[in-house]
């Protein structure tokens, strides 16, 4: 039930967690020429030294100087993440994710400030369940981005160029036949039946119909970013996914203030607007990076002379590692639409549904934003670690990700206690029921702040070093058993009130935080191996 932010993307203990990929033969043969064996091993040690001392033996009989030592080959790869001081390894890669959260939640700001508006709540109330919906089916897709990150920083970590870059490829080749096979035509015809589901009011679910279906069908974009974004990161890059979340930003703005409210030929197209707005302008991103990367300009890239076929084994190991966070995420995307559901159960439904949108999946946002910028640090930093055999320094990583995150938290949650007016003020909340709704949400949430940005830290430990399947079970109990069941108990023995709603979201996230904690400390994702 965590609010995944649109430009985001994104949980008890399990046993023992093993997982191998294992590329086909041809894979393994050309890795194995790409490497001469295991990176940083003590046989390509010794064997760099014997070919050292025969080529001074030779020179030195034939011309009596110096040998000629060759320079050692420069990594692409930032390896102050495996070497050196940890505090600022992880903040090099959480900053730069942290900003690009905030200014890319900006693109979510205006699209329901503005509709606020130009439209009223039941515009805020319609894009908020859109995305709850569009989330469900979005995150099993990102889910193989998270499998990308697993092997990506892995493979970074033992500084394998090759495979990091027929990792990422094959992500970007599963994302567009799912956007384009699945996504698009299912989604559109759908929308209506998933709209049901949430019981959206008639007035929200006019306003959502053909923003969910615009978002359903151009997805591939917005994909293709958060491909990008992930591949980079994982790899020891945080700025350029900064560089090109601004530039989204600042795109989608544009296009907003002159699609929502219309600008001279231009008509007003109100909600549906913000939804051509953010497609454009991740299109247009989208496909400069694949220019990009075929440019071979970044850290990870599609050079000439790479295959562009598909490749089964690692296209297995993407679903082996990420489909766990795909359930995992559509688990608390569905109990998100479970509890607007009860939202929209109760008297003052679009009231309460509006409090929602605005309080938890924006405002909220201030905290998941920052916090699950520590999450991809601490899981690329424990993920490089790991890979580089240094288990300690991994788990050291998310300690230190969790230090960060709490400080941040707290800060926010001041501010919700003492400006919640201020707050929600912002999203043209000015209705005296959504105000006073909103503001009691926010009392609730500056405590929940805290536990889900430990929790979330952990979790991409746990995620980043390849155990994804804990964090799944995690989700399960903590976001959707605890907190749906919570409210259904509570529907059928009284008259539900949204105080025990906001209620149930905190002690959901409580849960979450304790077990994620107790399951890292375990210490099991520490022998899980990928093996090529």
């Amino acid at each position: 039930m965590d609010p995944a932010p649109a430009h985001t993307a994104r949980d008890a203990a399990s046993s023992t967690l093993e997982n191998e990929m294992i590329p086909d033969d041809d894979g393994a043969a050309e890795a194995a020429a790409g490497r001469g064996g295991a990176p940083g091993s003590s046989g390509d040690l010794a064997a760099a030294a014997a070919r050292g001392e025969q080529l001074a033996a030779s020179d030195a009989g034939e011309a009596g100087s110096e040998p000629a030592v060759p320079p050692p080959r420069r990594s692409r790869f930032d390896r102050s993440i495996v070497e050196g001081p940890l505090s600022p390894a992880v903040w090099k890669l959480a900053w730069p994710t942290i900003v690009n959260n905030l200014i890319g939640g900006l693109q979510g700001m205006v699209d329901h400030a503005m509709v606020g508006h130009y439209v009223g709540y039941q515009g805020n109330a319609a894009i908020g369940v859109s995305w709850q919906v569009f989330l469900v089916v979005i995150v099993f897709i990102t889910s193989l981005f998270t499998g990308m990150s697993v092997l990506v920083a892995r493979f970074a970590g033992a500084d394998d160029q090759t495979l990091v870059n027929r990792t990422v490829y094959q992500a970007f080749l599963t994302a567009l036949v799912i956007s384009f096979g699945i996504m698009a035509p299912l989604g559109y015809v759908l929308t209506p039946a998933l709209l049901d589901i949430v019981n959206a009011a008639p007035a929200v679910q006019a306003e959502a119909m053909p923003y969910l279906r615009i978002m359903f069908i151009f997805s591939w974009g917005l994909l293709l970013f958060f491909m990008l974004g992930g591949a980079l990161r994982s790899a020891g890059d945080a700025r350029t996914p900064l560089r090109l979340g601004v530039l989204v930003t600042v795109l989608n703005i544009v296009l907003n203030v002159i699609l929502i409210r219309g600008l001279g030929p231009i008509p007003a197209f109100g909600t549906t607007g913000a939804a051509l707005g953010t497609v454009i302008a991740t299109g247009a991103i989208g496909v400069y990076a694949v220019v990009q990367l075929r440019r071979n300009v970044w850290v990870v890239g599609f050079p000439k002379g790479m295959s562009l076929r598909p490749d089964g084994s690692i296209i297995r190991a993407l679903f082996r590692f990420g489909l766990p966070t795909g359930i995992q995420g559509i688990a608390m995307n569905v109990g998100g639409v479970l509890l607007l559901g009860f939202i929209g159960s109760l008297a003052l439904s679009a009231q309460a549904q509006a409090a929602y949108t605005v309080a938890y999946t924006q405002i909220f946002s201030f905290i998941t934003w920052t916090a699950v910028g520590l999450m991809g640090a601490a899981a690329a930093v424990a993920g490089q670690n790991l890979g580089a055999r240094n288990p300690q320094r991994a788990a050291d990583a998310v300690h230190v990700s969790a230090r960060f995150a709490v400080g941040i938290a707290i800060f926010f949650g001041v501010l919700f206690l003492l400006l919640p007016g201020r707050l929600l003020a912002i999203f043209g909340m000015s209705d005296p029921v959504v105000v006073q709704l909103g503001t009691e949400l926010l009392r609730f949430l500056s405590l929940s702040g805290v536990f889900i940005a430990v929790a979330l830290t952990y979790t991409g430990g746990l995620q980043g070093t390849g155990d994804t399947r804990s964090p799944l079970y995690i989700s399960i109990i903590s976001q959707v058993v605890l907190p749906v069941g919570l409210c259904f108990v509570l529907d059928r023995t009284g008259t539900l009130e949204p105080w025990e709603i906001w209620l149930a979201i905190l002690l959901g996230h409580i849960t979450r935080c304790l077990l994620s904690v107790l399951k890292f400390r375990q210490g099991k994702w520490a022998h899980i191996e990928v093996r090529v």
